[in-house]
């Protein structure tokens, strides 16, 4: 059943009312390998997939925490500088993720496109978010009340952390069509995987094949170790371009 707005923003800018779900079976497949962004990456990599960006950009602000879901995607954009006087005075709140969370399916995982200068995400909207079910945030842009989200268990991936309000600076342009990363592309219902090494963003038509030869990849790993374990001389070894089939 599709779902209702809230009229937080245009109806035309809510480009989706429904995530699509992910294909069988994927999101377990991943969130059951250990450092999978380093593997996904790896895979993306051989597939010509550019969908990878790393911790360096996208520094998480939960360590140790590993998410994989659905991509409900926002696009804000910044409303020209203004001074306080004029801030004061429209004191209107252009951002919608209300609207978002709204929307959310639980196993979704916010995905924003936003500014660095000034907050994307805080403290109500992570609160308001960890209640819908979603995952946690990925957010091009900074966020504020880490503290906040850190207490809430919900993990953020940003650009930048600020204390600067983005109510009255930024406005929510879409949700749930494409938006971009540097020069990722994410659409709505890519597959997000995100830990303490980064961001992997995964075509959602895509997926199925990369969790199978991520897989294929790990058993291939699995052998090589057992050589080097078993002292195997590296001159005898093959090498890290072969794959290593049965004897």
């Amino acid at each position: 059943m599709e779902k209702k707005l809230t009229g937080r923003i245009p109806a035309d800018r809510v480009k989706k009312t429904e995530v699509p779900r992910p294909p069988e079976g994927v999101v377990e497949g991943l969130l059951a390998i250990d450092g999978v962004t380093n593997l996904v990456s790896d895979i993306m990599d051989e597939m010509y997939i550019a969908g990878v960006l790393p911790a360096s950009l996208l520094r998480p602000t939960l360590q140790g925490k590993t998410i994989v879901g659905p991509a409900l995607t926002i696009r804000n954009t910044r409303l020209q500088d203004a001074p306080f006087e004029v801030i004061r005075s429209r004191h209107t709140n252009r951002q919608a993720d209300t609207e978002a969370h709204n929307l959310t399916t639980p196993g979704d995982i916010l995905v924003i496109q936003g500014h660095q200068d000034v907050s994307n995400i805080g403290g109500m909207s992570s609160l308001l978010g960890k209640r819908q079910g979603s995952l946690g945030a990925v957010v091009w842009g900074a966020c504020r009340d880490v503290a906040h989200s850190r207490a809430l268990d919900f993990p953020i991936w940003s650009t930048a952390v600020t204390p600067i309000t983005g109510k009255w600076r930024m406005e929510t342009m879409e949700i749930n069509g494409d938006v971009e990363f540097d020069t990722v592309l994410v659409r709505c219902g890519d597959i997000v995987v995100a830990d303490d090494s980064g961001v992997c963003f995964i075509p959602r038509d895509r997926a199925v094949e990369v969790l199978e030869r991520v897989r294929e990849r790990i058993q291939v790993e699995e052998r090589r170790i057992k050589m080097i374990e078993d002292g195997m001389p590296i001159l005898d070894m093959p090498g890290p371009n072969i794959e290593l089939g049965e004897e």
